[in-house]
């Protein structure tokens, strides 16, 4: 396999994990939300702080890795990895608090 494509399939890998990552950080936010109830401020003001971390998180992985070039395909991945993250443990994991309560 060629290198550039070897470093590309590595790099969609890395994004893939990254959007997973992002979502299991969001998944403690909701899980601290369902255990302390707080206001509209404090969820918005969590919110803001994750999508700034999210987008450092993102834009260090390309700069890192990709000497800061924005692929769609990096974008896409970690969208990727959030929707599935979500779509399967996410999902799965909130069931079961929901049969322990």
């Amino acid at each position: 396999m060629n290198v550039h494509i070897r470093f590309e399939a590595w790099l969609l890998i890395l994004s893939f994990l990254s959007g997973c990552w992002l979502m299991a950080v969001y998944d403690v936010l909701r899980l601290l939300r369902l255990a302390f109830p707080h206001g509209t401020f404090l969820t918005g003001a969590e919110d803001l702080l994750y999508w700034l971390y999210a987008s450092l998180l993102t834009f260090s992985l390309l700069y890192t890795q990709n000497s800061g070039l924005v692929r769609a395909y990096v974008i896409a991945g970690v969208f990727a990895g959030m929707v599935l993250y979500n779509n399967f443990i996410s999902r799965i994991l909130f069931k079961l608090l929901k049969k322990l309560n």
